[in-house]
């Protein structure tokens, strides 16, 4: 194990400020500071509130989580910093302190993907990913089923949220219905009290001349309001238990319906789910169930793990160093729209190989013109 490469992770795409420190495939540490609380009373996410909130909690998380790991910054083999996609403002400042500490240590400096990320960080419990790994994923920003036959440099999207990301519909139903925000714990924790059967919500997308891959939770997010609204009109009690399990039955059928189509069509035995909504209970049990009935191995982190954090970062970091990928440059900025199709933003001076630190290089490393929507990873929103 002490050969294995040891490196510093930091997680800033939205509203938790996330240092991890791993050696290999082995967590040391896991801090995070969330600001999650001061964006509850907006219901949902301010930019600028969680820029801020990340710049006073930078340092002191970094100090935290190498204390926790016992190691010293001058003992690090590199350092990962999400680049992109998430909130520009947020990236700008994990960004920067990330090249400051690289350049100050003497380190190479690598910025990673945000949702590549998400899919290492099950290494940090269950082991090597299986290669090629199909990938689930499922949050407030983003709900995309991915095939990685080498989660370093080559992630291939299979399909995508055409709207509403399911942890976005989870947030909004979740206002709906007055329950406060972040609304996916609250969901899940009611639906188990509720019949997932007592109201038939719509399956966006599951017709058979529908995209195989691609989601919408839009038409489904509708309907619930609107049974809601009806119900409310007519001066009739809401069975809020009741909605909140067939709403989110409705969202979690789909969600593994798609995925299992995907692993038997690509011909991968394993599914890996990841995201702030990889935490709800139920995607857990039924992803299980129907991955057992057909003969699919499930991967699934810990909760803790499937939210933003920046053990993630550090895995997908400690990989790239394993890997020998290059180094990011100097003039690594932030990409809030950086493509899954970029695991790493590698340095243009170093070709694809261990490279140095000090690389220097001008203009912008990657020009994207393919837009995609801001990530909102937190627990479910």
């Amino acid at each position: 194990m002490a050969d294995e490469p040891l490196v510093l992770g930091i997680e800033t795409s939205c509203d938790e400020t996330g240092v991890g420190v791993v050696r290999g495939t082995t967590l040391l540490a896991d801090a995070i500071a969330s600001s999650v609380d001061e964006h509850a009373r907006f219901g949902g996410v301010v930019p600028e509130v969680a820029s801020r909130a990340h710049l006073e909690a930078m340092v002191p998380t970094i100090e935290r989580a190498l204390k926790e790991a016992g190691v010293s910054a001058r003992d690090l083999d590199g350092i990962a910093v999400t680049a992109g996609p998430g909130l520009a403002g947020a990236l700008l400042v994990g960004v920067s302190a990330a090249k400051a500490y690289a350049y100050a240590l003497g380190k190479p400096l690598y910025g990673v993907n945000h949702l590549a990320s998400h899919i290492c960080v099950d290494q940090l419990e269950h082991g090597p990913l299986p290669e090629p790994t199909m990938a689930l994923l499922v949050s407030g920003g983003h709900s995309s089923l991915l095939l990685a036959p080498d989660i370093t440099s080559d992630v291939r999207p299979l399909g995508a949220t055409i709207d509403d990301a399911a942890g976005e519909a989870f947030d909004k139903i979740a206002r709906v219905l007055q329950l406060g925000f972040p609304g996916g714990p609250v969901i899940d924790r009611l639906a188990r009290e509720g019949d997932p059967k007592a109201i038939a919500f719509p399956r966006g997308l599951t017709g058979p001349r529908d995209a195989p891959y691609d989601f919408s939770f839009s038409g489904l997010k509708t309907s619930v309001a609107r049974w809601i609204e009806a119900k409310r009109k007519a001066g009739e009690d809401v069975p809020v238990r009741d909605v909140a399990a067939s709403f989110q039955e409705a969202v979690v059928d789909v969600l593994t319906r798609k995925a299992i189509r995907a692993c038997k069509d690509e011909g991968v035995d394993h599914l890996m789910i990841g995201g702030g909504v990889a935490a709800n209970s139920r995607l857990r049990s039924l992803a299980q169930e129907r991955c057992d009935a057909a003969g699919i191995i499930l991967r699934v982190p810990r909760p803790g793990l499937c939210t933003d954090n920046g053990a993630m970062v550090a895995a997908l970091g400690a990989e790239m160093v394993k890997r020998n990928r290059a180094p990011s440059d100097w003039d690594l900025s932030a990409d809030s729209s950086l493509p899954v199709t970029d695991p790493h933003v590698p340095g243009r001076s170093h070709g694809d190989s261990h490279g140095h630190a000090h690389g220097h290089s001008h203009g912008h490393a990657h020009d994207h013109d393919h837009v995609h929507e801001l990530s909102k990873d937190n627990l479910y929103s």
